[in-house]
């Protein structure tokens, strides 16, 4: 018998961008379509798992390993809402060494423990801070761990650059049969120009959106209560949302790689971007006669 399929995926964005909230509803939505997830935080703070576990942060792996050198699975794995897996790889303290070290070290036991085997996954994914620069944050990349690449971002501008940078080490790494890209996750998408925006980038860098995201009250009180929206609003629009992004995600194949835009080409994209919405609240002033 053939071992079983599971897909791994890397979730990568810039900090603040809502990728834990994105990741962990994301999590959430396919565990109610039926698929058994792990989730795998590899960002210093600890906190990706926190809403799919009720608020309550996790050891990390990091941590367990200060007091035993092999732990077993069930110490470094908890179990969060619809039985979702949790593990939080965790880092140093702020300002002592390499924040992407948690990220190695947790991959290589996950390996040693043969996890995603012995829990029975369909999917993996991996939670991963996406404007650091260090070589640890490109492992599930470099390393060929993930099979595919997304990335949450706005339409503002730091978010696109860092899923620009984010494009560059895909392309640097494809030809050593590193992950490659799926596409972006557009967060925060409530005004038309801000879809215009993210999917004029997505054009141009060849890559194309997997779901729309609207920025939403209803995840606001979710994540105040401790809880995806999945878990807090079951029946809310925001969490047919997350579940349309699980199908998506579910269904999703063939990922490529992107095409970056070079730093003067970026600039020029943002330059010819502001002078439109110049133009679009000059418009807007002057139909409706209203002061700046």
């Amino acid at each position: 018998m053939s071992a079983k399929a599971i897909k791994k995926i890397a979730i990568y964005g810039k900090g603040g961008i809502g990728k834990s909230t994105t990741t962990s509803n994301l999590s959430a939505a396919l565990s109610v379509l039926g698929y058994k997830v792990l989730q795998v935080g590899c960002d210093p703070k600890s906190d990706s798992t926190v809403t799919l576990r009720s608020g309550e942060y996790i050891p990390t792996i990091l941590e367990i390993l200060k007091n035993k050198n092999t732990p077993k699975l069930h110490e470094i794995v908890y179990t969060g809402f619809n039985n979702v897996y949790c593990v939080e790889a965790g880092g140093p303290a702020p300002g002592v060494g390499c924040a992407g070290r948690g990220i190695i070290t947790s991959v290589e036991l996950l390996k040693q423990l043969r996890a995603f085997e012995e829990l029975d996954l369909d999917y993996v994914i991996f939670d991963v801070l996406g404007d650091v620069v260090c070589g640890g944050f490109a492992v599930p990349i470099r390393e060929g761990i993930a099979d595919h690449v997304f990335t949450v971002s706005s339409s503002d501008f730091m978010a696109v650059y860092a899923a620009n940078n984010l494009f560059t080490g895909i392309r640097k790494y494809s030809n050593q049969n590193g992950a490659l890209l799926g596409g972006i996750i557009a967060n925060s998408v409530n005004q038309p120009y801000s879809k215009d925006i993210i999917d004029d980038f997505a054009e141009r860098t060849g890559t194309k959106i997997m779901e729309y995201v609207p920025r939403s009250l209803t995840v606001t009180q979710s994540e105040l209560q401790g809880q995806t929206t999945l878990e807090a609003f079951p029946e809310s629009a925001q969490a047919q949302v997350y579940l349309n992004l699980a199908g998506k995600v579910a269904q999703h194949q063939e990922s490529k790689i992107p095409q970056p835009l070079e730093v003067e080409e970026l600039r020029k994209w943002a330059s010819d971007w502001s002078e439109k919405l110049l133009e679009l609240e000059k418009g807007t002033v002057q139909s409706t006669g209203a002061s700046i």
